[in-house]
């Protein structure tokens, strides 16, 4: 199950980022994270980089509205999604892996 922290500004997520990976795209959930691989090795924020572009992508958000809060240099990242609230992320990022099985 996906643990979100809901917030005045918006949705606060844990993400469990894997660099240099075969393909982008978020993988699944685990431990409350958001599983997302990312083919960019983790190098000067590159990796970062990609992984707010999945994150946008897979949840219908412009990159304005997603912010890196914690984690630049760990696997463990934390990031703030606003205009949405954690009802439609959840369903958002369901959806997503829904149409990926």
């Amino acid at each position: 199950m996906l643990t979100l922290r809901e917030t005045p500004d918006g949705v606060i997520v844990a993400v469990q980022a894997h660099a240099g990976g075969r393909k982008n795209g978020i993988t699944g959930i685990h431990d409350g994270r958001i599983k997302v691989s990312v083919t960019q090795v983790a190098e000067k924020g590159k990796a970062n980089k990609a992984i707010l572009e999945v994150l946008c992508r897979a949840l219908g958000l412009s990159k304005s509205q997603v912010t890196l809060v914690s984690g630049e240099t760990s696997s463990q990242k934390t990031f703030a999604l606003s205009g949405r609230n954690g009802a439609q992320i959840t369903a958002l990022l369901q959806t997503h892996l829904d149409s990926q099985r």
